[in-house]
């Protein structure tokens, strides 16, 4: 590929990673598993969230990417603790009262079943009294920790977070720690 041209890496980043080369305390950098020089991330990705995770090394395709004025959806698959009830699903899909303001209206849906994927080390707590459930959100902005801040808003805490998609890029079947270069012309 012409170092030139432009370029767009789709990363399913692992827990403990951080959206940054660097390594930093007890998160791991991007550099343990992406050498590529002059790619960038396209947002965040918090450290302990895994999934989807855009880089590039074109200025412009990073900010249409990143900045929440494109409205670019983001799909998230979360783990919480508790069943939502249908209560707290029109909450999330109303716009959910947080400390900085009001959040954008988000898609949530309860998944029907716990979806197959990877495990997560380390494993999530799991406590023998209280249930946990799996909900798709799909919001069109990025405030800090806002997907988790969301559902502990609606009484239903976030034990594992997945960033399934962001508009039309996804994770697809990529492994964690796992990336592949998109041809763009």
């Amino acid at each position: 590929m012409n170092p030139a041209a432009s370029r767009l890496i789709r990363f399913n980043k692992p827990y403990g990673v951080l959206s940054q080369f660097q390594p930093e305390g007890r998160w791991r950098g991007l550099k343990e598993f992406i050498d590529l020089p002059g790619v960038y991330a396209a947002g965040r990705l918090d450290a302990d969230s895994e999934g989807l995770l855009l880089l590039t090394n074109d200025g412009p395709l990073q900010a249409r990417i990143a900045d929440p004025r494109f409205k670019m959806p983001k799909t998230y698959w979360v783990q919480v603790e508790g069943v939502p009830d249908e209560a707290a699903l029109h909450a999330l899909r109303q716009g959910v009262q947080l400390n900085d303001g009001l959040t954008r209206p988000a898609q949530a849906r309860l998944l029907p079943e716990d979806p197959q994927l990877w495990n997560r080390t380390p494993p999530i707590r799991v406590r023998q009294s209280i249930p946990t459930s799996w909900l798709e959100l799909i919001i069109n902005e990025g405030r800090n920790r806002q997907v988790r801040r969301m559902t502990a808003a609606v009484g239903c805490p976030t034990l594992r977070l997945i960033r399934m998609a962001i508009g039309p890029y996804s994770l697809q079947d990529l492994a964690p720690g796992v990336w592949v270069d998109e041809a763009l012309r």
